[in-house]
């Protein structure tokens, strides 16, 4: 009898579950049919290590520790200098420059770095753009340095990549794939936790049932037509 309740409370309100899934269709559905199986991305990992000229730079005494941890200073401030926005427009003016147009927010940078060993990951999603950005990126990265860096002395660092750039599709998240039909799904509980809570609020008696709930004895009743 419940249930006979629930759907019928349901089925008086039906509006208020269209509404709001109407309203969330308008943007889901045609994102849905454009998108069905999500949009691709594109990542390139570039790993490096670096290391300052040594003749650009004021002799000194010290021993091979000192080089290497020369060089891990150096890989320390390159991470913090790619994830600026300068690296970003320094990349976006080379591959233009290369004949390829890279509009702002085509690609996302993420740095890090362990030790000496630095790791520049770039996303995007155009596969092509993206070989065009990792090209160049590792221009920039070989030549700009001592633009960025003072302490270099005039020249740019020493950079040797570690293995070859390599760019690589990367499916899209199901969260972002399912999102219009999750959209769609939390529309409709809305809609129906509206309809339920307009049905409860109502304070007229409109069915025998409330009125035999509310113990008032029903003797007839006139039929709707």
């Amino acid at each position: 009898m419940e249930l006979q309740h629930f759907f019928g409370a349901l089925l008086r309100r039906w509006y208020c579950i269209v509404v709001p899934v109407a309203l969330v269709a308008v943007w889901a559905v045609p994102e849905l049919v454009a998108r069905p199986s999500g949009a691709p991305t594109y990542s390139v990992a570039i790993r490096y290590t670096a290391a300052q000229v040594l003749e650009a730079i004021p002799n000194r005494d010290g021993d091979f520790q000192d080089v290497w941890l020369a060089s891990e200073l150096t890989v320390n401030a390159f991470t913090d200098w790619v994830r600026g926005s300068r690296f970003e427009q320094a990349v976006r003016e080379t591959a233009q420059r290369a004949g390829v147009d890279v509009p702002a927010g085509a690609f996302s940078v993420a740095a890090e770095n362990e030790k000496s060993v630095g790791r520049i990951t770039l996303t995007g999603n155009d596969e092509a753009v993206m070989r065009a950005v990792a090209e160049a990126a590792v221009q920039v990265l070989v030549a700009a340095s001592s633009e960025v860096f003072p302490q270099l002395g005039g020249v740019a660092a020493q950079v040797e990549l570690l293995d070859a750039p390599n760019v690589t599709g990367v499916p899209a998240p199901i969260a972002s794939r399912l999102q219009p039909v999750i959209r769609l799904a939390l529309a409709l509980a809305a809609g129906i936790a509206l309809a339920l809570l307009a049905d409860y609020a109502d304070p007229y008696l409109r069915r025998r049932a409330q009125l035999e709930g509310a113990g008032v004895r029903v003797l007839s009743s006139v039929p709707r037509d």
